[in-house]
């Protein structure tokens, strides 16, 4: 197997598949663990969701898929970071937003006369197809959005542990929460090149919570998601070229195991304590006397 992955590699899509598949997952795990620290996952799906319209909308006019849904994408960011520490507590009123605009992403693609496998490759993924421009822009979009993230790290993570306290000592809470959702809203986009907006979720959550199983420190936590998620990647574009199913069948399989393997490790290291990544909002339960 090894032989013919190495012969695979001598051709341009693969190499572009592996270039984008891995600048996406380590991406995805550096925002993912904000995601999950934020408690914003249903945010984060939403954004993924939104994706599907800024695409078909795209398609629908000649433009770059990977354009429109950082045009939709980005505008929702937006307008869900200026809920700030409400945001929260509005999953009713980001649900909504999400119906319509996946009503009007219905609408874009019936009014599009193209054939429906952009469509497709946009619900399901479409990482074997990109092409070294999209590679190119996926790297521009990477670089800056970590560059952004790093620069951001401390506030930030004080932000999402406690914007109560963060907020009192002086950080901007609001401005950070709405600069976070624009790094999202990027990091969304991009992953939908992967697996596709039904399934950007397993790269932007899964890892993260994984690791948040097995660590509570944040360094070795980012690094452990960022392994994850670049190993369930790569592990998944190489079944996929030695088998017959789809790339993003594979890696949402390979995320979801590790998730349930880290359900079963933290359960052996804490078997008296709620079994689920640390967060604020959630109380840990005390030992059980």
């Amino acid at each position: 197997m090894s032989q013919a992955v190495l012969s695979l590699l001598e051709h341009g899509f693969v190499q572009n598949a592996f270039l984008a598949g891995t600048l996406v997952a380590i991406l995805s795990a550096l925002v993912g663990y904000f995601v999950v620290l934020r408690a914003q996952s249903f945010a984060g799906e939403a954004l993924s969701h939104i994706g599907f319209t800024g695409a078909t909308g795209s398609a629908l006019v000649g433009a770059s898929p990977l354009l429109g849904m950082l045009l939709f994408t980005l505008l929702t960011a937006v307008g869900m970071g200026a809920l700030g520490k409400r945001l929260r507590g509005r999953d009713v009123e980001v649900g909504m937003l999400l119906a319509f605009v996946l009503g009007l992403g219905v609408l874009f693609l019936s009014l599009y006369t193209g054939s429906a496998t952009a469509a497709v490759s946009v619900l399901f993924g479409s990482i074997l197809s990109v092409t070294t421009s999209d590679v190119i822009a996926t790297l521009g979009c990477s670089l800056v959005t970590i560059a952004l993230l790093g620069f951001l790290f401390r506030p930030l993570l004080f932000a999402s542990v406690d914007p109560e306290v963060a907020e009192a000592r002086g950080v901007p809470v609001q401005r950070i929460s709405i600069l976070f959702l624009v790094l999202l809203a990027v990091s969304a986009s991009e992953a939908i090149q992967v697996v596709g907006v039904l399934l950007a979720f397993a790269l932007l959550v899964v890892p993260s919570a994984s690791a948040g199983h097995l660590t509570h420190r944040p360094g070795a936590a980012i690094l452990l998601a960022v392994g994850i998620s670049l190993a369930c990647t790569w592990g998944g574009l190489i079944l996929a070229f030695v088998g017959h199913w789809p790339v993003s069948f594979y890696i949402v399989t390979l995320t979801s195991l590790v998730y349930f393997g880290s359900l079963g490790l933290h359960a052996l290291r804490f078997p008296r304590r709620y079994l689920g990544p640390p967060h604020p909002s959630r109380e840990i339960l005390p030992p059980a006397r």
